[in-house]
């Protein structure tokens, strides 16, 4: 079996963001085991796999990312769509496009505290598109 689904996720200020239950509510009934893949369809934006418990987390994220790729880093070239443009395509090739998850007994099998980020680089980067791919078998 292999199921697909499309999410539009809502503008989201610059910051790491616990997506988990709108991925799960959008991939909907899982198999009994298989994988959840999720992709997100933009280059100055990121999923990632993390702490879901303490916010503190996903700001010093935010913290160590922006110090890692400065927007005010002197010889970026491409820069005409603002400032904070080139570091976020360099943080989304970083972090990453997608994640996969397995599942077990129909449930996503992901560890206790974990939990799916949509990482967002831009600080108006408007509603990012999400495909969920299901695959699997009962």
């Amino acid at each position: 079996m292999i199921r697909q689904a499309a999410l539009t996720l809502p503008s989201f200020p610059r910051g790491y963001h616990l997506i988990t239950r709108q991925i799960l509510d959008a991939a909907g009934a899982l198999p009994e085991k298989g994988l959840i893949h999720v992709f997100i369809r933009h280059t100055s934006a990121g999923l990632t796999l993390n702490e879901n418990a303490d916010p503190s987390v996903r700001r010093d994220f935010e913290t160590f990312m922006n110090d890692m790729v400065s927007e005010d880093y002197p010889r970026f070239i491409h820069t005409y769509e603002g400032a904070d443009d080139m570091p976020a395509h360099l943080k989304s090739s970083i972090i990453g496009s997608s994640v996969t998850i397995p599942v077990v007994n129909h449930r996503p099998g992901l560890g206790t505290w974990q939990g799916i980020y949509l990482c967002e680089f831009r600080r108006h980067g408007g509603p990012r598109s999400i495909v969920i791919t299901v695959t699997g078998e009962d």
